[in-house]
C-alpha cells in the first residue's frame, strides 16, 4: 500500500445509473466546499447532454465540475488518458484549498484512478478496422464469439454489443498471445495510488426500475431524441459516445424510421438501461463500497469528514 502521508482521503461517489450520484456529490460539494471530478465517459464529450444526464448550468454553477464539455464528439479518450487528466484536476482543486470529489459511473475509469491501469500493448488500428468490418459484416456477437473462444473470462463480463471493450479484449490477445483477463488478474489492482473512500446510495431493485423509468420518460421529454437527430446529422453518428445506453437505441430507430413511435422507443431505452444497471451492480460488488440510506448519506457523509485527513 502507498504512503499516502496527511493527503486526505479521497471521496469517490459511485452506483449504478439512475441511482443518485449526481445530487449527493453537489449536495456534499456545497456542503464541504467542494468540487467534482466527473469519471463519466461520455459526459466529458460536448453535445452529448440531456441523454448522459449531464449536470444544468446551474448546477455546475452551485459547484465547479471538472472533466465535463471537455472533448469534440470524435475525439478519443480512453482510461489512461483519463487518469492523467483526472490527476491534474485532483492536485487544482487541492492546491486552491477546495476538496475533490470524483464522481461517475464509468468504473474502469475510476479503477485506474485509484490502481493504475494494467500495462498491455496500445492500440492497433489494423486490428480495430478488421473487428470493425466483421462486426458490420456478422454483427457484433460473432465478435464476442471470437473472443470467448480465446478469453472466455473476458466475454463472461462483457456485453456482446460493447464492441469497443470486447475488440480491446480481442486485439489484447492478438497482439500478445495472453487473455486480457490473465493480465488484469496479474496486475491485481492491488497498489492504491489513492486513499479512497467509495460511497453510494443504497436503493432496491424497484426502486432502481422506477427512478430509471423516470430518467428515460424525462430525457425524451426534454429533447433526447431531437439531441441525437441533430449529433447524427452533424457527422457526428459513428462517434464513440454514440454507442452508449440510449443514444444507440434512437439512433438505431432514426435509422430505422421508428422514432415517433415514443413509448416504444421509451420501453427500448429502459430495457437497455435495466441491463446495464445490473452489469454496474455485479461490478461494484467487487469493490469496497460503503453503501448508505440516502434520506442520511449526506449528513453521514459531512459529519464523519473524510476531507479532514486520518483514518475514515
Amino acid at each position: 500500500m502507498s504512503d499516502f502521508g496527511n493527503t486526505p482521503p479521497l471521496v469517490v461517489v459511485v452506483g449504478p445509473t439512475a441511482s443518485g450520484k449526481t445530487e449527493l456529490a453537489l449536495a456534499l460539494g456545497e456542503r464541504v466546499g467542494g468540487e467534482i471530478v466527473s469519471a463519466d465517459s461520455v459526459q466529458m464529450y460536448r453535445h452529448f447532454d440531456v441523454g448522459t444526464g449531464k449536470p444544468t448550468l446551474e448546477e455546475r454553477a452551485r459547484v465547479k465540475h471538472h472533466l465535463i464539455d471537455v472533448l469534440e464528439p470524435l475525439e478519443p479518450m480512453d482510461a489512461g488518458r483519463f487518469a492523467e487528466r483526472a490527476e491534474l484536476a485532483l492536485a487544482d482543486v487541492r492546491a486552491r484549498g477546495r476538496v475533490p470529489i470524483v464522481c461517475g459511473g464509468t468504473f474502469l475509469w475510476v479503477r485506474a484512478l485509484l490502481y493504475g491501469l494494467v500495462e498491455a500493448p496500445p492500440a492497433d488500428p489494423a486490428v480495430r478496422a478488421r473487428h470493425r468490418e466483421l462486426a458490420e459484416r456478422e454483427g457484433r456477437p460473432a465478435l464476442h464469439a471470437r473472443l470467448a473462444e480465446v478469453d472466455p473470462e473476458s466475454a463472461r463480463r462483457l456485453a456482446p454489443n460493447d464492441f469497443v471493450r470486447v475488440s480491446r479484449s480481442l486485439e489484447v490477445h492478438e497482439l500478445t498471445g495472453t487473455p486480457l483477463s490473465a493480465i488484469q488478474e496479474r496486475h491485481g489492482f492491488r497498489s492504491a495510488r489513492h486513499r479512497a473512500r467509495l460511497v453510494g446510495l443504497r436503493r432496491t431493485p424497484a426502486e432502481l426500475d422506477e427512478r430509471i423509468a423516470r430518467r428515460v420518460r424525462t430525457m425524451l421529454e426534454q429533447g433526447f431524441v431531437e439531441e441525437v437527430e441533430g449529433l447524427v446529422e452533424r457527422g457526428y453518428g459513428e462517434a464513440r459516445a454514440m454507442g452508449s445506453v440510449g443514444y444507440r437505441q434512437i439512433r438505431e430507430a432514426l435509422a430505422a424510421g421508428t422514432e415517433t413511435d415514443r413509448e416504444g422507443l421509451a420501453d427500448s431505452i429502459r430495457r437497455a438501461t435495466r441491463v446495464f444497471a445490473r452489469r454496474q451492480r455485479t461490478w461494484l460488488r467487487r469493490e469496497p463500497v460503503e453503501w448508505l440510506e440516502p434520506d442520511r448519506a449526506l449528513d453521514e457523509l459531512s459529519g464523519s469528514r473524510p476531507w479532514a485527513g486520518g483514518d475514515f
